[in-house]
């Protein structure tokens, strides 16, 4: 068995590259998550193909197409309205895999902090992320994401993060 070791200069390139793909992806969650923390519900799910879907625990279903994204968007409004609660969603250690056809399968970590009108803030919950992240129209979109709970365990989940056939429990 052969080893192909790539030149220096090619390996640069190749790092120098993977680095500004990682710099984008970062920006693109940056940007994603700053649109659902101001409940921004139609801007948020344009960050989504057409036809994603989104699994989360706290679902009976996963939500399927950018219309019933900003559906949830709206209601998670009126909840924290009505509960005189601000989310914010911090995301990181991103694990970005490109793939052969051209997608990007990342994994991340999310704390989810809720801060109470007048009180000091708290970890409300700890996820994890998988996304499938596409080019469309010269952007980076979500075509398929799961989220897990730390405070829930693993639960049933089917279809991995391409299908999301199942439910995330």
């Amino acid at each position: 068995m052969r080893a192909e070791i790539a030149a220096p200069s090619e390996l640069a390139v190749k790092q120098q590259e993977f680095g500004t793909l990682y710099a984008r992806v970062q920006q693109f969650y940056a940007h994603q998550m700053q649109l659902f923390d101001a409940h921004d519900a139609e801007r948020w799910a344009g960050t989504f193909t057409e036809d994603a879907v989104f699994a989360v625990p706290t679902l009976d279903e996963p939500l399927r197409g950018r219309a019933a994204l900003a559906a949830s968007v709206h209601r998670n409004r009126t909840q924290q309205e009505r509960g005189k609660e601000q989310l914010r969603h911090w995301l990181g250690m991103l694990d970005v895999q490109p793939q052969p056809d051209g997608t990007l399968r990342v994994r991340a970590y999310t704390l989810v902090y809720a801060t109470p009108h007048g009180g000091g803030p708290r970890v409300s919950r700890v996820c994890v992320l998988e996304d499938v992240l596409v080019r469309s129209r010269g952007k980076w979109r979500t075509r398929s994401r799961l989220v897990t709970r730390d405070d829930l365990g693993l639960g049933e989940v089917t279809g991995g993060v391409d299908g999301l056939a199942g439910r995330a429990a």
